[in-house]
């Protein structure tokens, strides 16, 4: 039996990309283990994928806000003795940060990754043993599923399969559309005022998860001025995407959610602002539409016409 880490510890976004790179694992090498060393509020999600054995989670986030109190360096040092409680025969960093890498360093086992040129932190490329040249103009997903074969000596064939059921997710037949309006970065964020009008011309259920206490606070605003509009309660990633699964319909900008909904395959229409469609929109088996780029914002008609194409 082959035992393989993978390291993909965030964004959220990231973490969903690397998910298909698991599943082709899986299909090529039915001799292998797989376990995955992820961010903890991620954790709940990677545990609902069935090719992987074991979840280890990081607080690299959390620590950071008090790195250098006791409490967090002793549960840094024992998050580190777990990691190398087990020798890997492979360990495979798609993350390709000096963070990343460091964890690599520290697991015990063959470490693989991307070449200097390649890696997004050229520094992360000198703790692997063994590098590899993947373009960097690919998309995420298939940069993580060209590494990961690589490694372990296969390559990657069809459509990206995720190895989450939409159908299982999901409780029945639903006609709610879901707002995804959250994101971490100004630039690409779509205007409060044209979800709002979206949401009145769109009418019916509306369901606005948040991640945050300002996304929390945004949500409220956009549900108070439209009617059917609803904020949902705050709750794991699991159960997020059950929320996810049961959508009728996505309207999303470029954020980790987005890709959860692609993943799944539900229908979605994606808002970019200020990110390039091409590296890091979403990919999956449901109908979609991509809308706007990098510093161009799609007006709400655009955005109600693209709903229509591919709402069932």
């Amino acid at each position: 039996m082959t035992d393989v880490l993978f390291i993909k510890t965030s964004s959220l976004g990231d973490v969903i990309h690397h998910m298909p790179a698991l599943s082709d694992a899986r299909k090529a090498r039915d001799d292998a283990t797989f376990s995955w060393i992820v961010e903890e509020a991620f954790a709940p999600l990677v545990r609902m994928l069935p090719a992987v054995g074991e979840v280890i989670p990081v607080a690299s986030r959390r620590w950071r806000k008090s790195l250098y109190a006791p409490a967090t360096l002793t549960e840094i040092a024992r998050s580190f003795e777990a990691i190398r409680t087990r020798r890997y025969d492979n360990i495979i960093d798609t993350q390709g940060l000096l963070r990343t890498a460091l964890i690599a360093r520290i697991a015990r086992g063959r470490r693989h990754g991307y070449d200097s040129l390649s890696v997004r932190e050229s520094l992360a490329s000198h703790f692997y043993d063994a590098r590899y040249r993947v373009d960097r103009n690919m998309h995420a997903v298939e940069r993580n599923r060209i590494l990961t074969g690589l490694a372990l000596g296969y390559k990657p064939q069809g459509a990206p399969d995720y190895g989450l059921d939409r159908t299982r997710l999901s409780k029945g037949t639903s006609r709610y559309a879901v707002f995804l309006h959250g994101t971490a970065r100004q630039e690409k964020q779509w205007p409060e005022e044209d979800w709002i009008k979206l949401g009145r011309a769109l009418g019916g259920e509306l369901v606005l998860p948040w991640g945050n206490e300002p996304e929390r606070k945004r949500s409220e605003r956009i549900a108070s001025q439209v009617t059917g509009a609803r904020v949902a309660p705050h709750t794991p990633l699991d159960q997020v995407a059950h929320l996810i699964a049961g959508a009728q319909y996505v309207v999303g900008v470029d954020t980790g959610l987005l890709h959860l909904a692609a993943a799944l395959g539900v229908p979605l229409v994606a808002i970019f602002t200020g990110s390039k469609p091409s590296l890091t929109g979403p990919v999956g088996k449901g109908p979609s539409s991509r809308l706007g780029g990098d510093g161009v914002t799609p007006p709400v008609e655009s955005v109600i016409d693209a709903i229509a194409q591919i709402a069932p």
